[in-house]
């Protein structure tokens, strides 16, 4: 097995353009795969723009280390599907959440710079990927507790992705995973700055109501409420008044839910103290929220958004549904953005999923296209 040096966990995933919906470029559907090789032949690639495979592996003397074969033998089968669909992309990516616990110190200086834009390019001639998505959570703000994070993580990420895009020019690939919240995009990057080095943004709009939140609320709506200010449109326009291009913003549906538990003595429901208690995914979503688990479903006109309360087990669900991935796909299109993405196809239906509510819609709008 080949050993790469790379600074840490990353995630593979292959793109696919649909034809082009308005000047600016291919609408793109992209999804994170975290799964096992086999199941990496259940991808409906024919649907998909992007996969993910989430790497478990070591940060060693400055280098992050790929574990095991098996690692590099889901590479290889993600690279095999471009026989049979020759529009897919396969990128790297790497971070998320726990994933970078090392990222501000390792790319504070020049030289830790170079050294994983040098790695990054090695990686990608080795398994000829088109591309590297960068998921650091996050720069120049908290996010893993006791993670080291410093304001100049700021200027840093700007100059870890110029240095990216020196080692590995074009036509390769650099995106990176933006947190959907306020306190990110106010605080983190340097959205003018980073332009001309990142061909696309994938906007985090779940997770919005996280793990550590305090009070329950929708983890993924498409829009504020009176009692939420943080949502996907909030996001979206938050980075279009920072100048970011519409066609760089690509946005997250949540093909998983979360619970959270009220505490005694206040209503079940919305916008309520509680804590988070566990994660489901979509698949399993009628075993977990079904009316025969004895759970209530609800729909949030204001933040076209769904949810559900059990009232014995004082348990409130927040998830994305079929409904509200139309919705977010339609205000994608409408907003003339650069796709949409989610986590994760292992958390989706092996067919007639929340994949297929959005290669579905994407086709009607362009079938109605002159």
């Amino acid at each position: 097995m080949m050993r790469f040096p790379i600074f840490f966990l990353f995630v593979f995933f292959f793109v696919a353009g649909h034809s082009e919906y308005s000047q600016a470029g291919p609408f793109r559907i992209i999804g994170y795969f975290a799964g096992p090789l086999k199941r990496v032949d259940s991808i409906e690639v024919g649907k998909i723009n992007t996969s993910h495979f989430l790497f478990p592996g070591d940060f060693k003397d400055g280098h992050f280390w790929i574990r095991n074969a098996e690692d590099s033998l889901i590479i290889e089968r993600m690279i095999g599907m471009k026989k049979r669909q020759p529009q897919l992309k396969v990128m790297l990516s790497l971070g998320g959440w726990g994933g970078c616990q090392f990222c501000s110190a390792g790319f504070s200086s020049a030289a830790g710079r170079k050294k994983f834009a040098q790695s990054v390019r090695a990686i990608s001639q080795h398994f000829q990927t088109d591309g590297i998505d960068l998921d650091w959570e996050y720069p120049a703000i908290a996010g893993v507790p006791g993670y080291h994070y410093e304001a100049a993580d700021r200027e840093h990420f700007t100059e870890l992705l110029k240095e990216i895009r020196h080692y590995n020019p074009p036509p390769f690939e650099i995106s990176f995973a933006a947190g959907g919240f306020t306190k990110y995009i106010d605080s983190s990057i340097d959205w003018i700055s980073i332009l001309t080095y990142t061909d696309f943004i994938n906007i985090m709009s779940y997770d919005l109501v996280h793990g550590y939140s305090t009070c329950s609320g929708h983890h993924t709506p498409l829009f504020s409420t009176a009692q939420q200010t943080e949502s996907t449109d909030h996001a979206v326009k938050s980075l279009i008044r920072k100048g970011v291009p519409r066609d760089k913003l690509i946005i997250g549906a949540a093909f998983y839910g979360r619970y959270f538990a009220i505490q005694e003595g206040a209503p079940v429901g919305l916008y309520q103290p509680g804590r988070f208690d566990h994660s489901f995914s979509y698949r399993n979503a009628k075993d977990s929220i079904g009316v025969q688990q004895g759970f209530i479903q609800y729909w949030d006109a204001a933040a076209q958004a769904p949810y559900a309360i059990h009232l014995k087990r004082r348990l409130l669900a927040t998830y994305d549904n079929e409904e509200s991935v139309l919705r977010k796909t339609d205000y994608a299109l409408k907003e003339q953005l650069g796709g949409m993405m989610f986590w994760q196809l292992m958390d989706d239906q092996c067919r007639e999923g929340l994949l297929a509510v959005i290669e579905r819609r994407v086709n009607q709008y362009q079938k109605k296209r002159p």
